[in-house]
């Protein structure tokens, strides 16, 4: 079912129930963040602190083959000052260590960045995951819901496909073949295919002219990146298939966004199904768009943040009645 937020009433200040503290002398990162160790391995974060927030914390989790710099892009300039913000480098991207081999599955990214949360001072937080971020955000919502106020999922994926994985990955994960083809041909070839490839993530949208250097894309095609993240999506496929029945034990509130053109992430086998699952979900299916809700559907994504942002409040007046 396709619903519209636009009967919900405008931005009002809510309670914020999992505000980080903000003394001790540390403030808003700078840069591209701060490398944390979070139990023999370092997560890159980068967190922007509100003075008056408005809404509870958000914690950002970026999809494959990018960084947090790719919802930095997204919603940096929109919610800053709103909401103190959390934006994440899933282990193996950007500036974050790979750790050990588990972290290529969703459920131990959901452990590590649950534990960022704690030492960033963030107790519990909307998550926003983005395509793979989904299936993280879907994971610390089972694992962690203690942590979780909701979830808004932007095109995830979430369930099997058919299909398997692209030829380019399944040659990437091989023992040695692999090495050889990271090394010798994703570098040169990476960046000859990457704005074609970018463009067909955005298809039929426009990618923003500046998208790519905003997001230091190039990264992806860096051989050991390019490896980690083939065989981080082969893992997902097989963790899908594993966990995807527990979807409907989640209790926190969600909203999906998907486009009904996303021809990256099927919105029929992962977003409608979702819907169906989850209790406490409401399906946005955009007319025409593409795989990137979050650049071009921003500000329906900020309306639903704000949404999970007034059921927390309400939930929260409810328990304090109650007592």
């Amino acid at each position: 079912m396709a619903v519209s937020l636009r009967d919900q009433p405008g931005p009002a200040r809510v309670r914020d129930p999992g505000s980080p503290p903000v003394g001790g002398g540390e403030g808003s990162d700078t840069g591209r963040g701060r490398r944390i160790d979070v139990g023999g391995f370092c997560l890159n974060s980068l967190r922007l602190l509100a003075d008056r927030p408005d809404l509870p914390p958000l914690v950002f989790i970026h999809g494959a083959s990018t960084s947090l710099l790719d919802p930095l892009y997204a919603f940096r300039s929109t919610l800053e000052g709103r909401a103190h913000l959390l934006f994440v480098d899933r282990p193996g991207h950007g500036l974050s260590d790979h750790g050990p081999d588990a972290n290529i599955l969703p459920d131990a990214q959901g452990h590590a960045i649950a534990r960022l949360m704690a030492l960033r001072g963030i107790d519990r937080a909307i998550l926003v995951g983005h395509s793979y971020g989904g299936a993280v955000a879907a994971a610390m919502a089972l694992d962690h819901p203690e942590r979780v106020i909701g979830t808004l999922f932007l095109a995830p994926a979430l369930y099997p496909w058919p299909g398997g994985i692209a030829w380019y990955y399944r040659t990437a994960r091989a023992r040695i073949l692999g090495a050889l083809f990271c090394r010798l041909v994703v570098p040169w070839a990476g960046r000859l295919a990457m704005r074609a490839a970018a463009q067909g993530v955005f298809s039929p949208d426009p990618m923003p002219s500046d998208y790519l250097k905003a997001t230091r894309a190039v990264e992806a095609v860096a051989p050991a990146a390019f490896r980690h993240n083939a065989r981080e999506i082969s893992a997902l496929l097989a963790w899908t298939e594993r966990t995807h029945h527990r979807y409907r034990t989640i209790r926190t509130p969600s909203v999906i966004i998907t486009g009904t053109k996303d021809d990256v992430v099927s919105p029929k086998l992962h977003s409608q199904r979702l819907a169906r699952e989850l209790p406490q979900a409401e399906l946005i299916a955009v007319n025409g768009l593409g795989h990137k809700p979050d650049v071009h559907a921003t500000e329906l994504a900020v309306a639903a943040i704000e949404k999970l942002a007034r059921a927390s409040s309400s939930n929260a007046d409810e328990a304090l009645v109650g007592e």
